[in-house]
């Protein structure tokens, strides 16, 4: 039995307002993800408006003083801080942060907070000794 358990966003549309994918947890589906728009590597991030990059993270569940409610945290985002998976429906909504959700409205539109879900499932996986680690990856490079 493996000590780790994971959690995949594929980002698979990519527009000029958002970036929108796909999220499981253990290789089932889970829902779909908006963020914000991912820029170039190489160009200048612009806080609250600009997508963090791929890679693999740790996720724990802190307090979030912000929503006033424990949820989960990104470890480790370069030049970032404070990278939450929570709810809401555009990039509007996101500052940085994964928004996940049941439901793909449109390209720049998800519905139906998958939060509680991943916050409880993060937390049964903590709970039973493991690692959880989330994998972000582009299926194509960010325009120029």
């Amino acid at each position: 039995m493996s000590n780790t358990a994971e959690i995949d966003l594929v980002r698979l549309l990519y527009n000029t307002e958002s970036t929108r994918g796909i999220v499981t947890t253990n290789g089932v589906f889970l829902g779909y993800s908006l963020e914000d728009v991912v820029r170039p590597a190489g160009s200048a991030k612009v806080p609250g408006e600009t997508a963090i990059p791929a890679g693999r993270y740790e996720v724990i569940v802190t307090y979030s003083t912000r929503f006033k409610r424990k949820m989960t945290l990104l470890v480790g985002v370069v030049n970032f801080d404070g990278v939450r998976m929570h709810g809401g429906n555009t990039a509007v909504d996101s500052k940085g942060c994964l928004l996940i959700a049941k439901n793909a409205i449109a390209p720049n539109i998800i519905q139906g907070s998958l939060e509680k879900e991943m916050t409880a499932f993060v937390k049964s996986e903590i709970a039973k000794g493991k690692k959880v680690f989330i994998t972000i990856t582009d299926t194509r490079k960010a325009a120029a």
